[in-house]
């Protein structure tokens, strides 16, 4: 998917070296620049910590598509929180992505595979849509960061996914860089984050953390499961 001289692989690499002490919009501009508007995604949740990144976006190029996965089973506060940043941000091309419907009607009739199988649940709402999503695009934002740990405590700069360029802007921010920009530039919480929801997914497999906790501590709790699966699936 990509137009560079080069494997994916080495772009990516290339890329890495020279943006690993980039500030969030330099790697952005910098994607950008390399594959053009039209041929780059910015995927976000619209979670608690997702305002950072798509105003650093928007300071760059409001118009870069923005790929919501809409599963069906989000939070109310969620979808209404995707609308406030939309206008708060001035955000032009938002993109609500849904779960095929003949794949649901055959695999989650019921709307319970996230209790017998989270992991299919993910792949059938989540990982297989933002890959149908992704493929007229050759890169990818996307706002992990270290600082969340597990398997995100090393992620680089920017990476290959398959035969896509993935970038990671915010991999090097701390915490207080993230509360930094939402106080600098008055953005709006997320409505659930004082009810103590520190990482907001779907409904089911979102739980409320504890004072001590880590955030992601609420995502599919009890479970040996961290992740929904479209950081750790190839996405093509």
């Amino acid at each position: 998917m990509t137009d560079h001289v080069g494997s994916v692989d080495s772009v990516a690499a290339e890329l890495n070296a020279a943006l690993q002490t980039a500030a969030p919009a330099e790697v952005i501009a910098a994607a950008l620049e390399r594959v053009g508007r039209e041929r780059l995604a910015l995927v976000s949740s619209f979670g608690t910590e997702s305002a950072a990144l798509l105003q650093v976006m928007a300071k760059v190029d409001p118009a870069i598509p923005v790929i919501f996965l809409d599963t069906g089973m989000l939070f109310a506060e969620t979808l209404a929180y995707r609308d406030t940043l939309i206008a708060t941000l001035g955000l032009t091309d938002v993109r609500s992505m849904q779960p095929d419907q003949a794949a649901l009607s055959a695999d989650d009739p019921e709307g319970e595979l996230w209790f017998s199988d989270p992991d299919a649940c993910c792949r059938l709402r989540k990982v297989e849509p933002l890959a149908r999503t992704l493929s007229p695009f050759a890169a990818w934002i996307n706002g992990r960061k270290r600082f969340q740990g597990g398997v995100r405590a090393e992620i680089a700069v920017v990476e290959a996914d398959g035969e896509r360029l993935k970038f990671n802007p915010f991999a090097n921010v701390s915490r207080e860089t993230i509360d930094a920009i939402y106080a600098d530039n008055k953005l709006p919480p997320h409505p659930l984050l004082a009810a103590g929801f520190l990482s907001v997914g779907c409904m089911p497999c979102t739980s409320r953390a504890g004072p001590d906790e880590d955030a992601r501590a609420g995502r599919w709790r009890g479970r040996a499961k961290s992740e929904c699966g479209i950081h750790t699936m190839r996405t093509s």
